[in-house]
């Protein structure tokens, strides 16, 4: 957290700022920008965009998969709290009772790995439909461009706050919380000595705020020229930094329990574990 805080003052806000006010400035998107500086910087937002495209790539991947256990968390009891009979359903699938439950529909019943990486394995056709649906909600919100996207916004941004309290006060009556969030704000002088503690902590300012990706620059080219985008920076600054100081209580202090139980059946009721799905997506 240390690492993270102090990153977030000397690295995070001002980047944030500059995006923010070289988009609003010159009302262009990341490449546009970047030619209008210098043509020889035009391949830093070629760059920026090609990033961009691979990241939505594997996040809506990432979406797809959750999709997938969200459709499935309606179920009772869930299909990975225990493992299915083998095939003369005499005892437990042997692969299943080898690992556990959780592993087992994870690689069996949601990729279906194959058995080695010489055989490439063939499409999962319910993997195919959930990474449609992914893409599909990710066209509705942006059908109609910066209008739909804002809407969208409204919903993509506050859902997750509420999900988040929801959880934290959950989780602060699970058996193991209070020892948790010792473990949390102990600190551990010898870790801020370690140089990759540092790089950590510097690459999670740059994925929490989505620096260099060049969003940010398009979306606040957006923005009315007199918009007062330093105070925009420092807002967002502050919000984001409260964010990273609950989240890390609230799987601080589930960590107990969620080790003990397993994270998608430690969660009482049905409903909890459909909250979950909708958090992750």
């Amino acid at each position: 957290m240390i690492p993270f805080l102090i990153l977030l003052v000397f690295e995070g806000i001002p980047l944030l700022h500059v995006e923010f006010a070289i988009g609003q400035r010159l009302r262009k998107g990341s490449v546009g920008v970047w030619s209008s500086i210098h043509p020889t910087l035009k391949g830093v937002g070629i760059a920026s965009m090609l990033v961009s495209f691979l990241v939505g790539l594997y996040y809506n991947t990432i979406i797809a998969w959750v999709m997938w256990y969200f459709f499935n968390s309606f179920q009772e009891p869930l299909p990975w709290s225990e493992c299915p009979l083998n095939g003369n359903r005499t005892g437990l699938e042997p692969e299943c009772a080898r690992s556990s439950p959780v592993d087992y529909y994870w690689y069996r019943e949601t990729l279906n790995v194959s058995r080695s990486i010489e055989d490439s394995g063939t499409l999962q056709w319910w993997l195919v439909i959930s990474l449609a649906c992914a893409w599909g909600v990710l066209y509705v919100c942006t059908i109609r461009g910066i209008e739909t996207t804002g809407k969208a916004v409204y919903v993509t941004s506050t859902l997750p706050y509420l999900v988040l309290t929801i959880f934290l006060i959950r989780a602060l009556t699970l058996k193991g919380s209070v020892s948790g969030i010792k473990y949390l704000f102990t600190p551990n002088v010898d870790e801020l000595a370690n140089p990759v503690t540092w790089l950590d902590a510097g690459a999670q300012v740059f994925y929490s705020f989505s620096l260099a990706f060049g969003g940010l620059i398009s979306f606040s080219s957006y923005n009315s020229i007199h918009n007062n985008c330093e105070r925009d920076a420092v807002i967002i600054s502050i919000i984001n930094g409260c964010t990273s100081y609950i989240l890390p209580q609230l799987f601080m202090q589930s960590l107990d329990f969620v080790l003990q139980l397993g994270l998608m059946t430690a969660l009482p009721g049905e409903q909890w574990k459909v909250i979950l799905m909708l958090f992750f997506i």
